[in-house]
């Protein structure tokens, strides 16, 4: 199954304590944990990236944002694409079949587009407005999630302004894992914050799965 949490360590929120946050997160049960550090030079990223990978190994996969030469050099899990960086095939050629590559997609041009793709996940969003990037896309809400959903079984990550709160509705629509960076990093205590996440996508998807009923997909 698809790890249900989605965690994103982004420097500017983390800052000094990304690998003790990153630890804390994966002995808290979080399977899946992505650095993001837009700002960092090539050399300070590697090493960042290649601690997290080396204390992570055996705990949590690993996935770096944007970099796939800097994935492939720290054995990481994997990389993560948006729209403007390599595309899903460069990522794959670069990094190579043993690791995950995912791609952001904002609309159903590009969610349609990731389709054709190697991608081994698909992240969808902003679902809800978001205080977390510069320049944010325009929001897509819940109704996109449970379109893309309709469209494939690979799996779906949701991000953008992803809540505790609202992390079920979330769920409900399709999403088989969401993406959190700010209600993680901002509340003092990211893994009590991580538990109650995993709690909830618990609940939600222990009864989705059991009802779910085999199904036909355009694609993946």
């Amino acid at each position: 199954m698809f790890p249900s949490v989605y965690a994103i360590v982004d420097s500017g929120l983390a800052g000094e304590r990304a690998l003790e946050v990153s630890e804390e997160l994966a002995e808290t049960g979080v399977e899946l944990i992505q650095y993001r550090d837009k700002t960092a030079t090539p050399r300070r990223l590697f090493q960042t990236c290649a601690a997290l990978a080396s204390r992570l190994r055996g705990r949590a996969r690993f996935i770096v944002n944007d970099r796939a030469d800097i994935a492939a050099l720290c054995d990481a899990g994997g990389v993560h694409v948006g729209q403007e960086d390599l595309s899903a095939a460069d990522a794959r050629a670069m990094c190579g079949d043993g690791r995950w590559v995912g791609v952001s997609t904002h609309n159903l041009d590009q969610f349609r587009a990731a389709l054709e793709t190697s991608a081994d996940y698909i992240a969808v969003g902003p679902v809800f407005a978001t205080a977390t990037k510069k320049n944010p896309d325009p929001v897509v809400g819940l109704e996109f999630v449970a379109r893309a959903r309709a469209m494939t079984r690979k799996p779906i990550v949701a991000i953008g302004g992803i809540t505790a709160e609202n992390a079920e509705s979330v769920y409900r629509a399709g999403a088989d894992s969401i993406a959190v960076i700010r209600d993680l990093l901002t509340e003092g205590k990211p893994a009590e914050r991580a538990a109650e996440y995993l709690r909830i996508a618990a609940k939600v998807l222990n009864v989705r799965s059991a009802t779910q009923t085999p199904g036909s997909s355009t694609n993946g």
